[in-house]
């Protein structure tokens, strides 16, 4: 498939809405609730979430990320790329063209000027900009005629979509904001609070941390949307009070970030006034294979890289029976319910960067037995503990202390004692595991066991950096105070050869090629690293409130335009 038809056809999906039909406002009233409250309506001066998603109802970027995580345009025609010509060849600059007649919610025209100047906003060094990374690398912005910008980078870019893309990155009115730029910019209490947008929605009033109250955009680009005319964000309670006031009482339309055991949902549920959707991101719960000794004999810069090899996970076929082992879907079952599913992936999206292999989901005893005793690891004493050369296979099994995990590492022992490997536990203070104390021998960094177990994901859409951990030379050692991301000591000439490849790679369909190859050499070809469970969000809306697409990309309210009454 073409990268042009998957970025329009993903757009053209959600246009599809029955909403498309009916008159601007027609559907009265709907209700919004997000357990943590907004306190500003200006992203560029808060990362928090809560300020994100309800700027996001009212301000626009000029593209954003569908609920897939393709690109797909809001504002602008087209997202600009290689194949298209918006992306130069030697990948320095990106140009943006806007749609025509696009109106702010006060009448006025929105231009290239609002961009530039967005752009300025940001990077103005005494602005206390919070997106100021989204604009990493820029050299200049400038208009070059009323409808397109050309955004130059100080050296190649190959993913240039961090400025004005997503929720993160939405463009501010100039004529509202130019008198707020530096240090003046948190001084603008109505600008801040009240901003003109572009989005189907704007501001009626605004009590921070508490409500806002909010109108249909009279000048919004799509006469038919947005399908209501009033809408009321609450915010504040925690996530029992959003859920039920949902699923249980029908009080609300749409509640947020739904953090919540699977079977308080489930009864919640069963209210029968609505229903909870999950979204999927990078967040992965995986087991670290280490590749090095991290026997307490051995010097601690020894212990660092692969100069000792470990004497039991060193063996492919170990790590792979290991693997083959788990009952994925098990674990899904006990820790997540409904907000996980059993993955191979370390980037298990978006689709175009996900690898299709799921060679790893059914569990294989038998399977796991016949590897271990093809690498000589057999019970030669029969006391169910398999040994090798007078070595008996046993592992150190660590993870930070946590309900659910120590309920992965109880499940993972058993299968673990079924092909003969004996296994310690450990649980680790989050705060110390997670800490970076390099006085500490408990850190994850310094990975002083044979396994262990977290999760985490990377920033934005694009997974480069995040693959870029496992270069060579990136584990974590004295030398760097045992800072460094590469946590299994996993190192590869050709797999850096391949990240070299990624970083002069502009066409996004090749990039996905690239990836999932890197994905797949840690996962499928080598398993130092072991996903065991991809880690969803969770919302809730009503049972009459249609055209939720739950995005984890970008902001959960991104297409909000497109929301509409179903009607009994």
């Amino acid at each position: 498939m073409k990268l042009k038809t998957v970025l329009l056809g993903a757009a053209a999906a959600f246009a599809m809405a029955p909403a498309a039909m009916a008159e601007r406002g027609a559907d009265g009233h709907v209700n919004v609730i997000y357990w943590q409250a907004p306190s500003i309506l200006n992203p560029y001066l808060s990362g928090g979430t809560k300020d994100i998603e309800s700027s996001s109802i009212i301000l626009e970027p000029l593209g954003r990320y569908d609920p897939d995580g393709n690109l797909v345009p809001f504002l602008a025609t087209e997202i600009p790329t290689v194949e298209n010509g918006g992306v130069s060849e030697d990948l320095t600059s990106i140009t943006w063209k806007i749609k025509p007649d696009l109106l702010w919610s006060d009448g006025t025209a929105f231009t290239a000027d609002d961009v530039v100047f967005t752009a300025a906003y940001c990077m103005d060094p005494e602005g206390g900009c919070a997106q100021l990374s989204k604009f990493n690398g820029i050299k200049t912005v400038e208009a070059v005629d009323p409808l397109t910008v050309k955004i130059t980078f100080e050296t190649p870019q190959p993913n240039p979509y961090g400025a004005f893309m997503g929720g993160q990155s939405p463009i501010l009115q100039k004529a509202q904001f130019e008198n707020c730029t530096g240090g003046r910019a948190a001084e603008c209490t109505e600008a801040n609070f009240n901003p003109i947008g572009t989005g189907p929605f704007v501001v009626d009033e605004f009590k921070p941390n508490d409500v806002i109250s909010l109108s249909a955009n009279p000048n919004y680009r799509d006469p038919a949307k947005p399908a209501f005319a009033t809408m009321t964000f609450k915010g504040g309670g925690d996530a029992t009070a959003a859920g039920r006031a949902v699923l249980e009482t029908g009080e609300f339309d749409y509640a947020w970030n739904l953090q919540l055991a699977p079977e308080v949902l489930e009864q919640m549920a069963k209210g029968g006034k609505g229903e909870t959707v999950t979204a999927y991101g990078t967040l992965v719960e995986r087991i670290e294979m280490n590749l090095t000794d991290p026997s307490p004999d051995l010097a601690p810069d020894i212990r660092a890289t692969v100069a000792a090899p470990h004497p039991i996970l060193s063996d492919l076929n170990v790590r792979k029976a290991l693997s083959m082992a788990i009952d994925r879907e098990i674990l899904v079952e006990i820790g997540y319910g409904s907000a996980g599913r059993a993955t191979c992936n370390l980037v298990p999206a978006p689709e175009m960067y996900a690898s299709p292999n799921q060679d790893c989901i059914p569990q294989d005893i038998e399977g796991a037995k016949a590897l271990l005793d093809e690498a000589g690891w057999t019970d030669s004493d029969g006391d169910g503990i398999r040994d090798k050369d007078g070595k008996k296979f046993h592992l150190l099994f660590q993870s930070s202390t946590n309900a659910v995990r120590q309920n992965f590492q109880d499940a993972i022992k058993a299968w673990w004692g079924e092909i003969g490997v004996e296994t310690e536990l450990r649980n680790v203070s989050g705060s110390v595991f997670f800490g970076g104390d390099a006085g500490s021998p408990d850190t994850f960094q310094k990975f002083y066991a044979d396994v262990e177990m977290y999760a985490n994901n990377f920033d934005g859409t694009d997974p480069q950096a995040y693959l870029a951990q496992y270069r060579c030379g990136n584990e974590p050692k004295p030398s760097s105070q045992w800072q460094g991301e590469n946590i299994n000591r996993f190192c590869d000439p050709a797999y850096d050869a391949l990240l070299d490849e990624l970083a002069k790679t502009g066409e996004l369909e090749k990039r996905g090629e690239i990836a999932k190859r890197l994905n797949e050499m840690l996962t499928k070809d080598t398993y130092t690293i072991v996903p065991l469970v991809d880690r969803g969000r969770v919302s809730g809306h009503s049972n009459t409130l249609g055209g939720v697409a739950l995005n984890t990309w970008d902001s959960e309210l991104w297409n909000v335009a497109d929301w509409y009454r179903i009607k009994e």
